[in-house]
């Protein structure tokens, strides 16, 4: 890490046709980081990520990459920094070798793309023309794509977006190695999963603005109900037993199941109040909230893409 973050965004606005997507987002990203960006559909994330990369022009605040104007300076950033972008095309007939080839002679001094390849499983697909690669194929070679210049700052947005389940761990385990050789990541994703393994930090957007930024453990933590209970009671229990737990944030009962958010101090209650009414806890589970849980909190329900 160093004092100066290698991402800046300050005050960060954009509006399209009268409508704002970009409300004043701020955020830093230290060197060595990775730095995750969750929100809803529709919450501003790769309008964000996009005047990072200078491909959008911002209405208003303040963008530097290692000191940079995406603007300004988007010939100096290009050298430093690689985007897989949400929706890319290449030319239907040119070979995932030839792309690979193309890319590596843009920049001074590129990684091997060789062990890339193979890396990400395109290896037997050298040959292939890039319209007859499939979905997943096609996003693993723009993830090489990205990473081909060596820079020093890569964005990913969707990064394992139609991968297998395999090709996605394959992938995690390559952005891991990434940063550790140095570069930061800029990681845009839908998949929970992915962020909680990944981020270091992330930043939630919900409706153009920061919802919160933290650690994912932070992010959990200050869930509504960072602790879940789930059982089956031997007898029903009433709303006002439930109601009255001490930390309780959520009650869901369904097909005689009950299902509680709340603290630690919730399932002591809660078995307390079991004891003291003689009633057997079937099928007791008791676990951390997860990220996904936090999201759907801070996002107050907003539905995933």
């Amino acid at each position: 890490m160093t004092s100066t973050p290698l991402i800046e965004v300050a005050g960060l606005r954009k509006s399209y046709a009268g409508r704002t997507v970009v409300d004043g987002v701020s955020f830093a990203v230290e060197e060595g980081e990775i730095f995750g960006i969750l929100g809803p559909n529709g919450a501003g994330k790769t309008t964000t990520v996009e005047c990072v990369e200078g491909l959008r022009v911002p209405d208003r605040g303040r963008v530097r990459v290692a000191g940079l104007d995406p603007v300004r300076d988007h010939r100096a950033l290009t050298r430093i920094l690689g985007a897989q972008l949400q929706e890319s095309e290449l030319q239907p007939k040119l070979t995932a070798r030839e792309a690979l080839e193309l890319y590596a002679a843009c920049y001074p001094a590129p990684a091997d793309w060789r062990p890339l390849a193979e890396r990400l499983g395109l290896t037997d697909k050298l040959g292939t023309r890039f319209a007859q690669l499939s979905g997943g194929q096609k996003q693993r070679l723009f993830i090489a794509l990205a990473l081909v210049g060596n820079p020093r700052v890569v964005v990913l947005d969707e990064l394992t977006t139609g991968l297998d389940p395999r090709s996605r761990r394959d992938t995690w385990q390559l952005i891991e190695d990434v940063r550790a050789g140095g570069v930061t990541v800029l990681l845009v994703t839908h998949f929970m999963e992915e962020a909680q393994r990944l981020c270091d930090r992330i930043a939630v957007i919900h409706q153009g603005r920061v919802a919160a930024l933290d650690t994912p453990d932070g992010l959990i933590r200050r869930s509504a109900g960072a602790t879940v209970i789930a059982f089956t009671p031997s007898e029903p229990l009433g709303d006002a037993d439930l109601g009255s737990l001490p930390g309780l944030a959520s009650v869901v009962c369904e097909d005689g199941r009950v299902t509680l958010g709340g603290t630690d101090e919730t399932v002591d209650a809660v078995i307390t109040l079991l004891a003291r009414r003689h009633i057997t806890a079937r099928r007791l589970r008791v676990s951390d909230a997860t990220l996904d849980d936090a999201f759907l909190d801070l996002t107050s329900g907003a539905a995933l893409s």
